[in-house]
């Protein structure tokens, strides 16, 4: 995701408000980013981007307007812990509100991509130094002293010489006629001085989420609201013959029934019904009643047991074309030592968020008005834009808490649904999708097929490695997030590989899930090289460690452009070793039918490691003691307490993965409907104890919704095999006859 940093060109905007106090905004221009695209679009970019935006009262309380949507992952919380900090208010007098979408004052407003610490570290804390600094001018100003005299701290500007002080606001209006610093010349603060930063701190909307009474996306409601279902075809892209419309219009408490014809967008607008009446439960009821004759589509042939079957005769093709080539993988594999030959296979995966996909809606004398719960809201603005033909300056978007997103809520096909359905009834709209709606009609993570062959010598080293990746998708173009980056390792760290891919096409809209990619083949890589470890009889860390300092292999054709985020193996070896000593890995005497199992991955700027105990007995019955999650997410951790959820929550997604999560395609349709078919992990199943540690590095934070989460599974599934002896190389666990214990 792009992001709007702060240069020299970046200033405050400050001014007085009602009844005393200060507003303050700071602006950057984006001109870097416009002008590389050349002269056209830098005359198309908005004059400034906000990128802060706070206000100061008379009595000292500042809030903070969160500019990010809130899914879970904890911004709304960590991101003013900075500004507050480096403010030098106490976190007790600050207040945290949601703002609604406007870029033009806030810069980007998404949530995705574990981005939002590593886009905002730098900027966020430089604009509370600035205003901080400010404050102490107004005060050194007012006193006739020197600003190297005064001191701020807890909202408040001492002068010990004279042992004075004023509280911010007290010295608001005064700041309001300052001429603000240059963000780039002010100094935040050295981190040893931190009160806020580093310090585990609540959710400032736990009081009210943990009573009940904090009113998530499903829970908006507005004056004279209808609501609405909406009914498609079970088999995507599926059109309407006919339906008994007229009925449904005439059964109690509904006010509207039609049909809307959709675009040809998988991720987008899909035909369907609406249903629109004086509750819920009477829209859904008469659901229940249509009677729709679909028209034929392509899709209906598609089936997982289909695109399996077609997957095991392209594998024994050659790829239809190659990511990555070094060396001679072919010629390598004929000298090697030892030679492991293996196929993988990850299912479907629904993303199943607590509450499914909603949105409310009302259209008005040609403007609407919207309350969202997405990801990517400027997005589905300019979507809705496209398909209704709305100009977007005529569309207000209203932020809403999510009850979950995991990626889901990264596309926007809810809100094209509720802005068409309001547009064609003229009155505010909640449309409120059904679990069921919401296993049908997910964008799913996609499915994928690894058949791989590795060689180790006679040293233990490993030196060949091919990977043919059969995928989704038309010709060389894959479908929306199944692909594979040419760079992921190990990648550069072979001297001879191979990572070649064959697309199957597909009419199932798939798109991202927690951790993208990662989420599946981290496991299939990480699972593999166990393999070869033991095939050349190293222990399976020190494998992984030897590859590390292995000479890298530069490929030109591959090279990450400047800037981009890649491994590091040295911070990668300090997490592997972190996680080896605080889980005592290869010194431990474990019982009869216990195993531990290691993994590693890089994933959106974080390097994890993670080390499982697990316990299986005769039957199959799994028992994850204990998983060891060891991160390095650079200088800083800025709220420990929503760190440690952050990462015990992916690790817990990830077992839910592993053992009985699948979605499984027949005749072009989802087979599951709802949890007791797509069963996630419970609290009886999930380990007594996830230790979290993090390695502090001289590298500037970045973020934690996603990178915790892919070495999981191989972590837990290597422990299997040394625990049982059974290498298990397709998911879930459960079509191999294992449970939880």
């Amino acid at each position: 995701m792009q992001s709007t940093l702060l240069d020299r060109r970046s200033f405050l905007k400050v001014s007085s408000i009602a009844g005393g106090g200060v507003l303050i905004s700071v602006y950057a221009k984006p001109l870097a980013a416009a002008l590389s695209q050349g002269p056209a679009a830098a005359a198309a970019q908005p004059a400034f981007s906000a990128l802060a935006f706070f206000r100061i009262a008379p009595d000292g309380i500042v809030t903070i307007l969160s500019k990010n949507p809130e899914i879970g992952q904890g911004v709304k919380t960590h991101l003013p812990m900075i500004l507050a900090d480096e403010l030098d208010v106490d976190w007790k007098n600050v207040r945290v509100e949601q703002a609604d979408l406007e870029e033009s004052k806030f810069g980007p407003q998404r949530a995705g991509g574990s981005t939002a610490t590593p886009i905002n570290w730098d900027p966020l804390r430089r604009v509370g130094a600035a205003v901080r600094q400010m404050f102490i001018t107004a005060a050194a100003q007012t006193w006739s002293v020197s600003e190297s005299e005064c001191s701020a701290a807890s909202g408040r500007v001492s002068h010990a010489a004279s042992n004075r002080s004023l509280g911010y606001g007290e010295l608001a209006a005064k700041v309001a006629t300052l001429t603000p610093p240059d963000l780039q010349s002010v100094k935040p603060k050295d981190p040893k001085d931190y009160k806020i930063i580093g310090k585990p701190t609540r959710s400032v909307d736990n009081p009210l989420i943990v009573t009940g009474k904090f009113p998530y996306s499903i829970d908006c409601k507005v004056p004279g609201m209808l609501y609405a279902v909406f009914e498609k075809c079970p088999v995507f892209a599926g059109k309407i013959s006919n339906a008994n419309i007229d009925e449904i219009r005439a059964l109690p408490g509904i006010k509207h029934a039609f049909i809307i014809e959709g675009t040809q967008d998988l991720l987008g607008l899909h035909c369907g019904i609406a249903i629109v009446g004086d509750s819920w439960w009477q829209a859904q009821q008469a659901r229940k009643k249509l009677r729709i004759a679909w028209s034929d589509s392509p899709t209906a042939q598609q089936s997982s047991q289909n695109f399996a079957k077609q997957a095991d005769e392209l594998s024994g093709k050659d790829p239809v074309f190659y990511l990555r080539t070094d060396g001679d993988a072919d010629a390598a594999l004929k000298s090697a030592g030892k030679i492991v030959d293996a196929a993988y296979f990850y299912p479907f995966l629904a993303h199943a968020p607590m509450e499914p996909q909603n949105c409310l809606a009302h259209y008005k004398d040609g403007n609407l008005e919207i309350w969202t719960p997405s990801q990517t809201p400027a997005r589905g603005r300019q979507m809705i834009a496209d398909v209704l033909k709305i100009p977007e300056a005529n569309i207000t978007v209203h932020l809403r808490r999510a009850g979950g997103g995991f990626g889901r809520r990264l596309t926007n096909d809810y809100m094209l649904e509720a802005a068409a359905i309001a547009k064609e009834v003229g009155a505010p709209v909640k449309l409120l999708w059904t679990r069921e709606d919401d296993f049908h009609h997910d964008h799913y993570r996609a499915l994928g097929y690894h058949y791989l062959k590795g060689g180790v010598d006679s040293s233990g080293k490993l030196v060949a490695w091919k990977n043919h990746f059969v995928s989704l998708g038309e010709g060389k173009s894959f479908a929306p997030v199944a692909s594979i980056g040419p760079n992921e390792f190990p990648a550069s760290y072979v001297p001879a590989y191979s990572l070649g891919s064959s697309l199957m096409p597909c009419g199932i809209p798939t798109y991202a899930l927690r951790a993208p990619g990662s989420n599946g083949y981290a496991w299939v890589f990480q699972s593999f090289l166990d393999e070869l470890a033991h095939a050349a009889g190293i222990d399976p860390l020190k494998f992984r460690l030897q590859l590390l300092s292995a000479q890298r292999v530069a490929n030109a054709s591959t090279a990450a452009p400047a800037g981009a985020s890649e491994l590091e193996p040295a911070r990668m070896a300090g997490v592997l070793k972190l996680a080896a000593e605080k889980s005592d890995w290869g010194t431990r005497t474990l019982p009869k039918g216990a195993g531990m199992g290691v993994a590693f991955h890089f994933s959106h700027r974080g390097h994890f490691a993670a080390v499982a105990l697990v316990h299986v007995d005769s039957a199959k019955k799994v028992k994850v003691e204990k998983i060891w999650s060891v991160g390095d997410i650079g200088s800083q951790i800025i709220n420990p307490l929503n760190a440690e959820n952050q990462t015990q929550g992916a690790v817990t997604e990830a077992l839910s993965y592993l053992m009985a999560c699948e979605i499984t395609i027949d005749g072009g349709r989802a087979k599951q409907s709802n949890f007791n078919e797509y069963e996630p992990v419970r609290m009886n199943h999930a380990p007594a104890s996830i230790e979290v540690h993090y390695l502090k590095t001289d590298n500037s934070p970045t973020g934690l919704g996603e990178p915790a989460l892919p070495p999981t599974l191989a972590a837990v599934t290597n422990a299997i095999f040394a625990a049982n002896g059974d290498r298990v190389r397709s998911l879930p666990l459960s079509k191999h006859g294992y449970s939880w214990a």
